[in-house]
């Protein structure tokens, strides 16, 4: 992260666990909190702040996003991370693009994994979107490799078979593209604003806002 300067959290040699985004580096300080503040315990997700020496103190002459980002010595990075009893972190993704599906934290890395993994997906975006009772369900965005095909009821089933339950997407949506930013990163706040109303209108026809220049 820019805030940090340097590397504060790697695998290091000898002590690599695939799949995790290793351990602390010396001379940094971790640690997990849920949204009521309050440190979670191994295994349950949360929100990962940093300490350490090469900290920024703030963000030039932006004093509203200084304080939601630095608080004290620590800097709260806007991930949603999980730590094991080894102290191995793994990321399940920026914190604001979370979702709780049954009440239940959902990475929407993870679903995108399980549709990525189909032979028909070129690329996935899951996104939350609110059902008719006002809960948050997953929803996909998938784009189809050329020629491919697949329909929404295969993919829910093969998300069902490699997630729990309450994992599987609600809705598929096929798109030939995704809303995009000048660097080509996916906006995934038009998304959520494009999913708004797909499981409440079921029928209703999903259009994918062009590409900024």
């Amino acid at each position: 992260m820019t805030e940090m300067l340097h590397i504060f959290l790697s695998n290091q040699p000898g002590r690599v666990r695939p799949g995790t985004t290793g351990q602390a580096v010396p001379g940094y300080e971790l640690k997990i909190l849920a949204d009521d503040g309050h440190e979670v315990e191994p295994g349950v997700p949360g929100t990962l702040f940093v300490r350490g020496g090469s900290t920024a103190t703030g963000y030039w002459s932006r004093y509203d996003a200084s304080r939601q980002v630095f608080h004290g010595e620590w800097l709260r990075t806007g991930d949603t991370y999980v730590e094991d009893a080894d102290g191995y972190f793994t990321c399940l993704g920026r914190t604001g693009d979370m979702l709780k599906a049954s009440g239940i934290c959902v990475s929407p890395a993870e679903v995108e994994g399980r549709l990525l993994a189909h032979a028909a997906i070129e690329q996935a975006v899951v996104v939350a979107a609110r059902d008719p009772e006002g809960l948050e369900k997953p929803v996909a965005y998938v784009v189809l490799r050329l020629g491919a095909a697949a329909t929404e009821d295969e993919l829910v089933a093969f998300c069902r078979e490699g997630l729990p339950s309450f994992k599987r997407p609600r809705k598929v949506v096929f798109v030939d593209s995704y809303p995009t930013t000048a660097t080509s990163k996916i906006r995934r706040v038009e998304l959520r604003a494009m999913a708004a109303t797909v499981l409440l209108d079921p029928g209703a026809t999903a259009v994918v806002p062009e590409t900024a220049p």
